[in-house]
């Protein structure tokens, strides 16, 4: 354990747990600082390959103070082959034709659980995605409404209000079948709600180019270093005044940088891994074109970070967003991005 403050040692010196006895013993005195300890952990592990049937935990889950009773009432297990199974399989039909006032919301919070799993979100975000449905459901105003759709917009907002956002295409990808309309319909219905119930506007906060980076860039396999260089890129590209979606300029952006880097990425690729179509990256490049030579940085000067270039000479760096140029097709400017590499 770590470093306590013994009276008879007069100073902070290391402790030993006795877990038999409960007590908290100083490892050069022999003191004992604290007696009969409530060692809160677990009473033995369970492991995955054991049966359902023989769990031997004797206790429930945490308590939920979004559940009227705080998520401790008594459930009344399956029968489980004693001669005790006529009596437990009646009780348990019996508690299940009762009502149950939480169970609606039961079902909606494993089904927020259930996408917050597979889009790898941390807790607070799925509490606070509960929390949101929460304040909605007590409203009495949702009914009739597509519930996986309120479910997904819920979510939405709890990962923009926790500063992780996600796009609407990614919690459409887990929304059991909710269309983007759909939940943008739910989110304005839910964003209404808690004006009401707030009796002011709720923020939900900005969204940036950079919050999307980094899982971007992930999703495509890009080098530590070529994911430091998207970062800055898109840190001068916001200095900009473009009008296209923050999404669509994190999308043009890694584009770039893979160009000009060693691990060239199609712009396919960097398509499905940002969720945004071809044809917007094309035309968000064409939105940067005229502001590449400042978020590119010059070779002249020193780099914030470390570029991922190639080998080559620096004057050849020193070129790279000088020397680039749209191609001109029939007098318009060609969107084909593979075009724009410099050349030495």
């Amino acid at each position: 354990m770590g470093d306590v403050y013994c009276a008879d040692c007069k100073r902070m010196t290391e402790v030993v747990f006795d877990h038999a006895a409960g007590d908290t013993v100083c490892s050069e005195c022999g003191l004992v600082l604290e007696s009969h300890s409530i060692d809160e952990t677990s009473e033995w592990r369970t492991f995955a390959n054991e049966s359902g049937d023989n769990d031997p935990v004797r206790v429930g889950g945490p308590t939920n103070p979004l559940l009227t009773d705080g998520g401790l009432s008594t459930v009344i297990s399956k029968p489980n082959g004693t001669t005790s199974d006529f009596l437990t399989s009646s009780l348990g039909r019996w508690q299940n034709r009762g009502s149950n006032p939480d169970r609606s919301l039961i079902l909606a919070f494993k089904s927020i659980a259930t996408m917050s799993d597979r889009l790898g979100l941390v807790a607070t975000i799925k509490d606070r995605a509960n929390e949101i449905y929460k304040k909605v459901e007590d409203q009495k105003s949702s009914r009739g409404r597509n519930q996986d759709a309120i479910l997904a917009a819920c979510l939405y907002i709890a990962c923009r209000q926790e500063d992780k956002p996600r796009t609407v295409k990614e919690i459409c990808a887990v929304a059991n079948g909710a269309t983007k309309k759909e939940i943008g319909r739910a989110k304005e219905y839910i964003m209404k709600q808690l004006e009401l119930e707030n009796g002011q506007s709720v923020e939900i906060g900005t969204i940036h180019a950079g919050d999307f980076m980094r899982r971007f860039c992930s999703n495509l396999g890009m080098g530590n270093q070529t994911v430091k260089a998207a970062q800055e890129a898109v840190r001068k590209a916001e200095e900009f005044d473009i009008r296209r979606s923050p999404i669509s300029i994190a999308a043009a952006v890694i584009y770039i940088v893979t160009q000009l880097s060693d691990d060239k990425k199609p712009l396919k690729d960097v398509s499905l891994a940002t969720g945004v179509a071809e044809g917007t990256i094309r035309n968000s490049y064409k939105d940067l074109y005229p502001h590449l030579s400042k978020i590119i940085p010059n070779w002249d000067d020193a780099p914030v970070v470390s570029w991922p270039w190639s080998s080559a000479a620096p004057p050849l760096l020193a070129t790279v967003a000088a020397s680039w140029r749209p191609v001109v097709v029939g007098g318009a400017h060609s969107q084909e991005l593979s075009n724009f590499i410099a050349i030495a």
